[in-house]
């Protein structure tokens, strides 16, 4: 669900955040231009699916297809690999994707692949299954950090299923990487350092962020592009290694926060036309209509 799709035309006042010549300090120079990108996706319910084809699974606390329907990337997800592969062209290197799920969802990570990531990690263990914003950052953070070298983590700037839009802020913080987010356009980027466009209320800010850094990706910036027939081949042979917390050094994965109910809430509307012999008639049985419906 890409919420602010529609800002997308808008015309925003730019409030300027470059800083002037000296205010950040340089990050080491890099040999080549090469970008080493990490982009974090959820696999999610498909968002097209309606209310009423969903049910809650027998722990009341995730909800599913009636159907059985496959498992999704997340709509902002895919804007923010698109934006990852977008730099890969431009300066060369490689696109890693990286995310939770149980070992059935390796296919959602094969379309990652296909649509021309070098790679994808699926990172799942039983005791993932309930974690909060919190802990899922642990997971991605740790492994990150096994990934080694990443000169930027992207991610989507939320989720279609919750949401909640905290899991980026988490990782950027365990990671101790900036973090801006909602990005809507990558104006210039180098080996050192992006310009980028952050979506205000009403106006955007244009910064400069030194790398290694972390963007969280709105839909403003691109549109996903479709699996190429040579990238659905090269998911196919594909192999997606799968790391648990024993893989990762983690004992424990702790919660801030516990979900203790789920509801799947079923709007119905209905259509009532109303006619008498005049227009007067009609107008005041609306009227006396909307009276008793408390609408007047």
């Amino acid at each position: 669900m890409h919420c602010f799709g529609a800002l997308a035309h808008r015309k925003y006042t730019v409030y300027d955040g470059l800083p002037k010549s000296g205010h950040y300090p340089n990050r080491a120079s890099k040999e080549t231009q090469e970008m080493n990108i990490v982009v974090t996706i959820k696999q999610v319910e498909d968002p097209i699916t309606p209310p009423s084809h969903m049910v809650l699974d027998p722990s009341g606390k995730q909800v599913r297809s009636a159907s059985g329907a496959p498992l999704v990337i997340n709509g902002y997800d895919l804007n923010a690999l698109e934006e990852a592969l977008h730099l890969k062209e431009k300066h060369g290197g490689k696109v890693t994707a990286i995310g939770l799920g149980d070992v059935s969802g390796r296919k959602v990570f094969k379309r990652a692949i296909a649509m021309g990531a070098d790679s994808a990690v699926l990172l799942a263990d039983p005791q993932w299954e309930a974690l909060d914003s919190f802990g899922i950052a642990s997971v991605l953070a740790a492994g990150i950090r096994k990934l080694g070298n990443a000169d930027l983590v992207l991610c989507g700037r939320q989720s279609s299923d919750s949401d909640g839009g905290q899991v980026l802020y988490w990782l950027a913080h365990m990671l101790d990487l900036p973090v801006v987010s909602p990005v809507i356009k990558i104006e210039e980027s180098d080996a050192s350092a992006l310009v980028v466009h952050r979506l205000m209320d009403e106006e955007y800010q244009r910064l400069k962020v030194q790398l290694p850094a972390l963007m969280g990706i709105s839909s403003e910036t691109n549109e996903p592009r479709l699996p190429t027939p040579k990238g659905t081949i090269a998911a196919t042979r594909a192999m997606i290694p799968c790391w648990n917390a024993s893989s990762l050094g983690l004992e424990t994965s702790d919660s801030k926060v516990t979900l203790e109910k789920l509801e799947i809430q079923i709007r119905t509307s209905s259509a009532e036309f109303i006619r008498r012999d005049s227009g007067a008639e009609s107008g005041k049985a609306l009227a006396d209509k909307m009276h008793e419906l408390g609408l007047l």
